[in-house]
């Protein structure tokens, strides 16, 4: 779950604005250095709620004097919910990374009912900027966040968050103990190098290793909790976290876990992951909460992973009539509804049209830690968007990603979040069309970010030999001109397509104006739908004209017969 919380960001001790409404609409995935191509441990998240304005975030590092309190903002609300004491130190934040590359990211899954409405002051957007600002490495923030739950409480739902450094990646799934209650459970697993998960709004640790604190921490209470309330009574080993405080039903399975599905089924296709897993069929089959890669990933392979509307799968959303003349794989909310009394669901894929923002973390243990983590961020749609370097040393964010330059509320061509949707909503009203010149020009830019990576961080390295914050004006130089080039190119390709596709036309290379016809199958949909009000009447055949008389021979003449000559 993601909200907008862009007026309210922690290190700002802010009090102005509204944030806005919540919605369960966020997926993660991590990967370990040993499964990508460059020892590069990643996490990913698309922030989805129909009510957030995308922005960068960015948060210095600062000093702070002793007795120094930090106001505690509700990411739901807006509310202030109390203050703690502040760290002597803290540390910078570009978006969900900060300068010693630690990179957070979550997925709400809100759990049990009788959970929710937990008494604290520490809600779990709080816990993320939190962590960021006073951790260094994966586990520590994962101490820090126990410990503020522990001891200011916590204020949030069932809560799965992605938590990577360059050398570990950890998955630490949270949840209050109810009204009234202080506290939180929790427990939180390491990956097994080599190996990628995933988590979108559902619950996924079930049964955990209970005496291995090198890969698996727990609340002490986590089991007892739930013996407690009644909700389990079996061994401790036994003992499931997702299945006691967050069982899966027909949703959870439709909407949540099979957007895991389509990133494990598409990086390792051995498997045979079959729809079953996540149609509702069949609810004993469970996916795994990791799985082992076949083939290293790269960034540009996880950037790929995150683009996705199960396509080529039996939830492809580009194939029923909803879909359109033009195979649209997006569908208009609610998710769910009704007709002639049955109810009926649309599918939720990755890639959907409420992203706020989106990012691919990249962090590299053999650089220096403002060099070798690389926040490739994107605003909008995740498969419209496109993924620019961002990285950890930066000092501020380029002027069309930064917070402030617009509002969800507000239009300013100055916004890149902005200017993507309204390139995005162009190609929606004619996307099989429109999506090629979109992807053309994402590859473009994303191609040569990748393909100057190399030498920009050379570069970056040896100014960093000398003279650290030489090479983080260099960096963000480099990043504010990337920023700005996006944002740029993406307005013009607006105004390409705007050309090109006016008025239902399709302009062509020499401008050209054309007008293709619909799809087959959609002439026959409409045929089917209103044939008789709009069939042509059929050609009749013309009538045979009467055969012409045929004139009579002209009389042959009668010669008179001479008699012979006697």
């Amino acid at each position: 779950m993601i909200r907008s919380f862009s007026k309210f960001l922690p290190a700002l001790a802010l009090s102005t604005g509204l944030a806005a409404p919540a919605a369960i609409a966020c997926t993660s995935l991590l990967v370990t250095k040993g499964a990508s191509s460059d020892g590069s441990t990643f996490i990913t998240y698309s922030a989805d709620a129909h009510e957030l304005y995308g922005e960068l975030y960015y948060t210095p590092a600062r000093r702070n004097a002793a007795g120094a309190m930090r106001d505690i903002i509700e990411w739901d609300t807006g509310k202030a919910l109390g203050r703690i004491p502040e760290a002597p130190v803290t540390y910078s934040v570009v978006g969900n990374m900060n300068e010693h590359q630690l990179t957070i990211s979550e997925s709400t899954f809100t759990g049990r009912k009788e959970l929710e409405g937990p008494s604290g002051i520490i809600d779990y957007g709080s816990l993320i900027y939190i962590a960021l600002e006073r951790a260094k490495t994966a586990r520590e923030a994962i101490q820090v966040m126990t410990s503020l739950t522990a001891e200011h409480g916590y204020a949030s739902t069932g809560e799965s968050f992605s938590i990577a450094d360059p050398k570990e990646a950890w998955i630490l799934e949270m949840i209050g103990k109810g009204e009234g209650k202080k506290g939180s459970i929790w427990v939180a697993r390491r990956l097994p190098d080599g190996f990628m998960s995933a988590h979108a709004n559902q619950a996924r640790i079930r049964q955990f290793p209970l005496k291995d604190p090198e890969n698996t921490l727990y609340a002490p209470d986590v089991i007892s909790f739930a013996r407690e309330k009644g909700w389990f009574t079996g061994a401790d080993k036994d003992f499931s976290f997702a299945d006691t405080y967050h069982p899966l039903d027909f949703e959870g399975a439709r909407f949540a876990e099979a957007r895991v599905w389509s990133i494990f089924r598409r990086a390792v296709p051995s498997l045979g992951l079959g729809v079953e897993y996540v149609n509702g069929s069949d609810p004993s089959k469970r996916l795994p909460l990791w799985v082992k890669l076949e083939r290293k990933v790269s960034v540009q392979d996880v950037m790929a992973l995150m683009r996705d509307h199960f396509e080529g799968t039996e939830l492809d959303m580009t194939k029923d009539v909803g879909a359109g003349p033009y195979a649209v794989p997006y569908r208009w909310r609610p998710m769910t509804w009704d007709v002639d009394g049955k109810k009926y669901v649309h599918e939720r894929a990755i890639s959907t049209q409420q992203t706020g923002f989106s990012f691919v973390a990249q962090m590299r243990s053999w650089m220096p830690a403002p060099v070798g983590g690389v926040l490739w961020f994107g605003v909008d749609d995740t498969y419209t968007t496109v993924y620019t370097p961002m990285y950890a040393g930066i000092r501020r964010a380029p002027k069309n990603f930064a917070q402030g330059v617009a509002s969800r509320g507000q239009f300013s061509w100055d916004s890149s979040f902005w200017v993507f949707n309204w390139v995005s909503n162009q190609a929606y009203s004619r996307w099989s069309d429109m999506i090629v010149d979109v992807r053309k020009t994402q590859g473009e830019l994303e191609g040569q970010f990748l393909a100057d990576q190399a030498d920009i961080e050379k570069a970056a390295l040896e100014l960093y030999k000398t003279t650290p914050e030489q090479a983080r004006s260099y960096l963000t130089d480099y990043s504010l001109q990337q920023g700005e080039k996006v944002h740029t190119r993406w307005r013009r390709l607006g105004e390409q397509l705007l050309v090109k596709y006016i008025d239902g036309n399709v302009r062509d290379e020499t401008g050209k104006v054309n007008h293709p016809r619909y799809p087959d199958s959609w002439y026959r949909h409409i045929a089917r739908d209103a044939g008789e009000k709009l069939a042509a009447p059929a050609e009749k055949a013309p009538e045979p004209k009467p055969a012409a008389p045929v004139p009579a021979p002209p009389p042959v003449e009668q010669k008179p017969t001479v008699a012979p000559p006697q």
